[in-house]
């Protein structure tokens, strides 16, 4: 049976109708809701709530208007966009908020302070490398210079430096993996 007909026995009561509906239909409300949503749990909360709209509002398609798939997108898409807008309403009230309260975000608070933990580890790492690493790894990745620049920097052969590098990224790579 096609959802034009069986939408039209939802519209009756028809529970056998609906589970035959859902079975044809839910694969692509899920899949446009997620497209637009995008999070996985929050999409599949919307299209529940389009599933069981659909099965309160059947009465309302108008087969004269179009196919019962395309009334059926059309309301998960508004559903999703719904949620999307209330979404970022509800961030932009919160964003609100706390610049009258003159205080940033606890989001934003709990980054600084992680960045800020991270930060005193990967310096507790470095303080561990031998001195010839450390300096070879910081003018490599804390003042940006290539390979070459630092051997020549550092007035050393490349493979020299390459070494080091490695070793020290190593070094880096162990204790940091205890701050994960």
């Amino acid at each position: 049976m096609q959802a034009d007909e069986l939408l039209v026995l939802v519209a009756g009561g028809d529970q056998r109708a609906f589970e035959d509906l859902y079975g044809l239909v839910s694969g692509p409300v899920y899949g446009l809701v997620r497209r637009v949503v995008r999070d996985p749990a929050q999409s599949e909360e919307v299209a529940q709530e389009v599933l069981l709209e659909l099965w309160r509002s059947a009465a309302r398609f108008d087969p004269g208007r179009g196919s019962a798939l395309s009334w059926i997108l059309t309301l998960a898409h508004r559903r999703a966009v719904d949620r999307v807008r209330s979404a970022r309403a509800a961030g932009e009230r919160e964003q609100r908020e706390a610049l009258r309260a003159g205080e940033p975000a606890f989001d934003q608070v709990a980054e600084e302070v992680e960045a800020g933990l991270e930060r005193e580890w990967v310096r507790r790492c470095l303080n561990r490398l031998t001195a010839l690493q450390r300096q070879s790894v910081t003018l490599a990745y804390y003042d940006g210079y290539t390979y070459r620049e630092v051997a020549e920097r550092l007035s050393l052969p490349l493979g020299t430096v390459k070494t080091r590098m490695r070793d020290g990224l190593t070094r880096l790579r162990q204790c940091l993996g205890g701050a994960v």
